[in-house]
């Protein structure tokens, strides 16, 4: 996954989750963040980011801010880019097998997912997370309590029963975690139900990624563990 235009600034502050506020060669920019999360550890005032200039000129912000430097590691913090990302794994790595049939954002009974891939007879309901937190070269989802992440987990352990494959995909916008895990500290009952859909058959696969001030591709698996 590519952007166009990239420069590099350092972050002042974020007035709201939709805005920022950064230092580019002397000029403050007012900048949208493509990232609703709250990115507390990542988007400290002083940290050196990463913004892709729109191309569009009746924006009301010039920029997006779509990655931070962590100390020397790299993080994506764009929401858009594993979706994007991934959708590109999907035709170049084989892990679906040979030609899928990719359909991006498809709705099944009360839940939307981000992909449904046919391949062969098989059916693949996919819905992919961004993970972004990490501590010590732990990498963990999410950064706050999702209901919307509970609804998909039980939507895909549903769709088993109709005989559907069915994924969670983790893509840790950034390279050198050593593993992943639920952060039980902030949404206890995420990790429970990740684990419960796993045990019935939902298939969890963690992919982190090798990012660029203007790039990000899905790069190699990595470990999870749960508690229990």
């Amino acid at each position: 996954m590519r952007y166009g235009r990239t420069v590099t600034g350092t972050f002042i502050s974020r007035p709201n989750r939709f805005i920022a506020m950064v230092e580019v060669d002397g000029v403050v920019e007012r900048c949208h963040v493509k990232n609703t999360g709250r990115c507390r550890e990542i988007l400290v005032p002083g940290a050196r980011v990463v913004l892709s200039i729109s191309d569009n000129p009746d924006r009301k912000t010039r920029c997006d801010l779509v990655a931070a430097y962590k100390g020397d590691m790299l993080v994506n913090i764009d929401s858009q880019a594993p979706n994007a990302a991934f959708g590109e794994y999907i035709r170049t790595s084989g892990i679906f097998g040979p030609d899928p049939v990719v359909h991006p954002e498809h709705t099944h009974g009360d839940s939307r997912f981000d992909f449904y891939v046919e391949s062969g007879e098989r059916r693949i309901l996919v819905e992919v997370k961004g993970v972004t937190l990490e501590f010590d070269g732990v990498c963990m989802f999410p950064d706050a309590p999702t209901e919307r992440g509970l609804k998909h987990l039980r939507g895909l352990r549903r769709c088993l029963d109709e005989g559907y494959e069915a994924y969670v995909v983790l893509i840790v916008q950034m390279k050198g975690m050593r593993v992943f895990e639920p952060n039980y500290a902030t949404h206890r009952e995420f990790g429970e139900v990740l684990e419960e859909v796993v045990d019935a058959g939902v298939r969890l696969v963690v992919l982190d990624c090798v990012v660029g001030e203007d790039s990000m591709d899905v790069d190699s698996r990595i470990p999870y563990r749960f508690h229990s």
